[in-house]
């Protein structure tokens, strides 16, 4: 019989390893590719995913259902976050661009608090920011490749290293806090938040916030990946409700990618 103490080491570390190996890749791609490739890899649910693997093996399947509508509803402090670093990116530095989003992103997470939250009431809460957040950010958008810089052999390491603390924070904090707060804060930005620590002293506020203004639209699958689970976990089972949210979200950035070919 595994201790609780080292089943949350373990889950500890799976989270960290998984989000560390996504923020490396998005980085990459973004130096590669340019902001809108990056901008759809961001917008997966790729930390929340490994959250939601862990919460199936700790709650049943009406936890998860539960969790999946808080993570809905906070898809839209996602967009708020990434649209205050967007904005703030055009001047200020990285300390105070990110500081101040993710300080956004607390001040909208709680006031989630104050709505008995509902399927229907998430998606309207998501039309109506969403409707805001992306014509605001449409002129910020940058396309093409950011200007190469230099990679210096810690530069790997210190990319999964960020994300690291980043993961063992917020899971440190978020543990054991129900099923909507759990759902809030497995959606917590933190893949985009280790790619702009990474990313913004290298090619830019400007370039950065690019992948960010490009991610609006593409936020969108996640929250409806959500409610997909949501809905599905009930005649399916958690592992096929994950599944068909999961689809969701990769064929809803797939469509902007074809989109974008035309």
């Amino acid at each position: 019989m595994t201790s609780p103490a080292l089943q949350f080491l373990f889950d500890l570390v799976l989270k960290m390893a998984l989000t560390a190996t996504i923020v490396v890749v998005i980085s990459v791609v973004v130096e590669r590719s340019g902001p809108f490739i990056g901008a759809l890899i961001a917008a997966l649910p790729t930390a929340a995913g490994a959250a939601y693997i862990i919460l199936a093996f700790e709650h049943p399947p009406d936890f998860i259902a539960a969790s999946a509508v808080g993570s809905a509803a906070a898809a839209a402090t996602v967009s708020i976050f990434a649209l205050t670093y967007t904005v703030l990116a055009q001047r200020h530095g990285l300390m105070f661009s990110l500081g101040v989003a993710i300080a956004a992103w607390f001040v909208a997470a709680a006031a989630l608090r104050l709505v008995a939250w509902t399927p229907l009431s998430a998606t309207l809460l998501n039309v109506v920011v969403f409707g805001l957040t992306v014509p605001l950010s449409w002129r910020y958008r940058t396309s093409g490749v950011p200007a190469k810089f230099m990679r210096t052999a810690y530069d790997i390491p210190l990319r999964a290293l960020t994300a690291a603390i980043v993961v063992a924070t917020v899971t440190t904090a978020s543990y054991s806090i129900g099923s909507f707060l759990s759902g809030v804060f497995a959606v917590f930005p933190i893949v985009m938040a280790s790619s702009v620590i990474i990313l913004h002293p290298r090619v830019g506020g400007v370039a950065s916030a690019g992948m960010f203004a490009h991610a609006q639209i593409a936020l969108n699958g996640l929250w409806l990946g959500f409610l997909v689970v949501h809905y599905l976990v009930a005649p399916l089972g958690v592992w096929g409700a994950f599944g068909g949210g999961l689809t969701v979200c990769v064929a809803w950035s797939g469509a902007l990618w074809v989109t974008r070919q035309f």
